[in-house]
């Protein structure tokens, strides 16, 4: 064979054998590949689906909720007594923090403590106390331009949370009543706190799918419907109540009083136009409350009322019949002896009307009167006109006063009770009283709210009797009685002085509660009003003189504020002349 024909024989092609046990191997290995994937596939789909649908959800369900702000509380003319306004709360998330290193630059932390006023240490310590924990407040209510900045400050692992804060444009004025809330938003004082329930709505919760960005990507389901907050429209008058408290602040601080209250009540609805104490404290700043400033002592701090109660004596005994509107009264030598102790008068008197018994506000006269009748006859008119029960007014911390219960006493016991000594009352009580007086006899329960329609009152003494009793107290602000400083010019006053001295152990101290209460106008009553002015030091310590002047003023304001006219020179002639006849 030559050459060439070896080299062409050479380069002829050949065919590639397959290598059988490879492609066997690669087969088995892809099937097997397939099988497993599909094996896993149908577990994870039809025998173990829920597992893997509860982490996916653990990633991206979130519950959300609708921020509800407390409802307003506003007068009976609107203006606004109590608002919410928007705040935020800062917070921190301690593990986020220490995880992405996040005190590596202090100065921002100092950048917050500053803008927080907080001391760095608190913070870092809030912080660093616990590595693990994932919540921990920084400072609450904070302003929205501090919330900015500290946005600005971008430290990781502090977040802001959006919340509400209660505003009171009234301040000190409204303090007691309304009340404050706590830092959670709850009532805890006041109207707040009574009408908690009904100011806190209820937010709506809703169940959302978010990506990793926190962005909500699908709403999937509400979880719980929310409720709107509802408003509160109050009786009062904030206009008068304004009025109230400048010559309440103003009497208190002049005769350096320890406390002091004023009510005014509607006497035709039994609503509260206005109800002050002093002192007072600022709800809106509350680094430094006293607990003695906030309780509302109108309703809560309860007196021997002393001779504003006397009018009612005489109503009960006119209503018994053991006297007459006509009839007169011995009360020489000026004294009466009841089982070894004394009842007197600063002076002799002589025989006295029933009007010239209130007009001069005689301790013996108006002691026979109580005497004529059964003590548990006196005792039930004092009772029926609201004395030693609730109000109605249905505000935490009202006292009912005390009225006691006996079975036997004394003359001398009687006698006490008729000039406001032995029970005691509270400033909301006895405008109630002097309010069923003016309205003719009819008891309404007291409202704090604003009433749709006319309550449904209760008679307790005739309407005759009622208006005899309103005729007589007229001459008390007069000339000759106790109470001239309570005396209008245009508006004719219905009203009593008191005094009363303070009770200690054992007896009777050297302080005093100087009162006034009355109805005006006396010819078409519209408005009671009560002056309690507590522990006034100095020589002037009678109810006439210290509570009369600020009686004077707050009536006067209000009628005017309400749009009351003044009675015409006809009427207070024809008023002036039945006052005159009946002190005759």
């Amino acid at each position: 064979m030559t050459r060439q024909a070896k080299i062409k024989r050479v380069s002829k092609p050949q065919k590639p054998q397959l290598i059988h046990w490879r492609l066997y191997v690669v087969v088995g290995f892809v099937c097997t590949l397939f099988c497993s994937l599909v094996g896993r596939a149908a577990y994870i789909q039809i025998i173990e689906p829920d597992k893997l649908r509860h982490e996916s959800d653990m990633r991206t369900l979130r519950t959300t909720s609708r921020e509800v702000q407390r409802g307003l509380i506003t007068d009976r003319n609107g203006d606004m007594l109590a608002v919410s306004v928007p705040v935020r709360a800062v917070w921190a998330d301690p593990k986020q923090v220490n995880d992405s290193n996040g005190f590596a630059d202090m100065r921002r932390w100092q950048a917050l403590a500053d803008v927080l006023h907080e001391p760095l240490e608190d913070l870092l310590e809030r912080v660093r106390s616990n590595p693990t924990k994932r919540f921990t407040y920084l400072k609450r209510q904070i302003t929205p331009a501090v919330a900015d900045y500290i946005t600005q400050l971008k430290l990781p692992g502090v977040f802001l949370k959006s919340e509400s804060r209660r505003y009171y444009p009234g301040g000190e004025i409204t303090a007691q009543l309304i009340g404050i809330t706590n830092i959670d938003d709850v009532g805890i004082e006041g109207v707040e706190n009574a009408y908690n329930s009904w100011l806190t709505g209820t937010p709506s919760k809703q169940k959302v799918r978010k990506s990793r960005d926190g962005h909500v990507v699908e709403r999937l389901d509400i979880i719980q419907e929310g409720e709107s907050p509802n408003d509160l429209v109050l009786s009062i008058d904030q206009r008068i109540q304004q009025l109230a408290y400048r010559e309440l602040k103003r009497t208190t601080e002049m005769n350096q009083a320890t406390s002091g209250s004023i009510v005014v009540l509607d006497i035709h609805t039994g609503e509260v136009l206005a109800m002050v104490n002093t002192p007072s404290y600022n709800p809106n700043a509350r680094d430094n409350l006293q607990t003695f400033r906030m309780r509302n002592r109108a309703m809560t701090d309860t007196f021997e009322p002393g001779s504003t109660i006397k009018p009612f004596v005489v109503a009960a005994a006119l209503e018994a019949g053991t006297v007459k509107s006509t009839d007169i009264i011995a009360t020489s030598p000026g004294w009466m002896r009841l089982g070894g102790r004394q009842v007197r008068d600063p002076a002799n008197y002589g025989d006295m009307s029933l009007a010239r018994i209130l007009a001069k506000s005689s301790n013996v006269g108006i002691s026979k009167l109580a005497l004529s009748i059964p003590v548990q006859q006196l005792l039930g008119t004092y009772q029926s006109m609201g004395l030693g029960s609730f109000s109605g007014i249905n505000l935490t911390g009202e006292s009912a006063g005390v009225i006691q219960d006996r079975h036997r006493w004394s003359d001398f016991e009687r006698a006490t009770l008729s000039f406001g000594y032995g029970l005691t009352a509270t400033t909301l009580q006895l405008a109630r009283m002097y309010a069923t007086l003016g309205n003719g006899g009819t008891l309404f329960p007291v409202s704090i709210m604003k009433l749709k329609k006319p309550p449904v009152g209760e008679r307790v003494i005739s309407e005759d009797v009622a208006h005899d009793v309103m005729q007589m107290l007229v001459g008390v602000t007069e000339k000759g009685g106790t109470g001239t400083l309570a005396h209008i010019d245009g508006y004719p006053v219905a009203g009593k002085s008191g005094t009363s001295r303070k009770a200690v152990a054992g007896g009777y101290g050297d302080d005093y509660v100087a009162l006034f209460a009355g109805v005006a106008p006396a010819n078409n009553p519209k408005l009671a009003i009560v002056v309690v002015v507590n522990e006034p030091k100095g020589d002037l310590y009678y109810g006439g003189s210290v509570a009369g002047p600020a009686f004077a003023k707050v009536m006067s304001g209000a009628l005017q504020m309400l749009n009351v006219e003044p009675i015409t020179d006809k009427e207070q002639v024809q008023l002036a002349g039945i006052a005159a006849g009946r002190a005759e």
